[in-house]
């Protein structure tokens, strides 16, 4: 898979839709309701929705960083990365919970939509040598995360992550 940026754009707008729907349709008692298959509620998963677009706009330079450095400390970062799987699940759910806070129903499409503004103003200064810049990443912190993964890669992973997750909500239908 190695989607253009159009298509990366128009999936940034799609996920933008659907939070804004699914947040104008959702009550209160909805978006307390626990999701299916996470231990978060539906406000709590919308949120993390969210921050896998946040997350991106932390990856891109480390990955520009990594990319430019020798095979091997790629490598080793990864594995550090890889071997710090459990914290990391306990941060990311907590995280998330916490965060859900102040990222509310009343904030988080707002939050989104900034971060794909600045997303998108990202991708489109891409070149072709830029986004096939590559780094190793930590695979098992994400069933999307690659052992390798292109700065485009990176591009689309947060509609993916969006996906995934909608699935998992627990709220009407939009």
């Amino acid at each position: 898979m190695n989607p253009t940026k159009a298509e990366i754009e128009a999936g940034y707008r799609r996920a933008q839709q659907e939070l804004q729907a699914r947040l104008a349709g959702a009550t209160t008692e909805d978006l307390r309701r626990r999701s299916s298959g996470t231990r978060w509620t539906n406000e709590e998963l919308l949120f993390h929705m969210v921050f896998g677009y946040m997350v991106v706009r932390a990856l891109l330079p480390l990955v520009r960083l990594v990319s430019r450095l020798p095979a091997p400390a790629g490598r080793a970062f990864a594995a550090v990365l890889n071997a710090g799987t459990r914290p990391f699940d306990v941060v990311n759910y907590w995280g998330s919970r916490a965060a859900a806070t102040f990222f509310n129903r009343r904030r988080m499409a707002r939050k989104l939509a900034k971060t794909i503004a600045a997303l998108t103003r990202q991708l489109d200064r891409e070149t072709p040598a830029s986004l096939a810049r590559s780094m190793p990443f930590p695979d098992r912190w994400d069933p999307f995360f690659q052992p390798v993964m292109s700065l485009n890669d990176v591009y689309a992973y947060p509609t993916l992550h969006f996906d995934f997750h909608a699935k998992q909500l627990s709220l009407p239908p939009t």
